[in-house]
């Protein structure tokens, strides 16, 4: 593992521990560090972090993180030896919110997902529609709807 990826991770896991363990902010809510950028020279560092609440947890914890940043900095600069102290930037992380509405989209679109089996697909179910028209048996063997699939 190249040199930047190792000071990544150990910032990582050093704001990690500093947020859970050290900082005794009330402000602060379920943090979750995600990933760390870290500059080509290993001067700057976006740290991203999520946040499990509604909005105003959000806003409070990004206050909090933002209020102890100096303290968080130079608690990093002490346990990872380097020349320098990095400098710090915290960034809320997204992602996993846009996970969930992607994850719904999904269950949406994959009948499969939904509960609805192959079979049941097979057998004329429609994925769209939980309230399915019945197919009628035609006398030539072939099976019709009443009203036109709307795929």
């Amino acid at each position: 593992m190249p040199r930047h990826e190792r000071v990544e991770e150990a910032i990582k896991k050093t704001v990690s521990t500093i947020i859970h363990d050290q900082l005794k902010d009330p402000r602060i809510g379920f943090v979750t560090i995600t990933r760390v950028e870290l500059s080509k020279d290993l001067r700057n560092a976006k740290i991203f972090y999520s946040v499990l609440g509604k909005e105003e947890s959000h806003k409070k914890t990004k206050l909090a993180l933002d209020s102890a940043l100096g303290y968080i900095r130079s608690l990093v600069a002490r346990r990872i030896n380097m020349r320098f102290a990095t400098e710090l930037m915290f960034k809320e992380d997204h992602s996993t919110e846009y996970s969930v509405q992607i994850e719904e989209v999904l269950n949406e679109i994959n009948p499969v997902r939904n509960g609805v089996s192959r079979r049941e697909i097979s057998n004329g179910v429609n994925p769209v529609r939980s309230n399915a028209p019945p197919t009628a048996e035609v006398s030539n063997g072939i099976k019709e709807q009443d009203e036109p699939r709307p795929f």
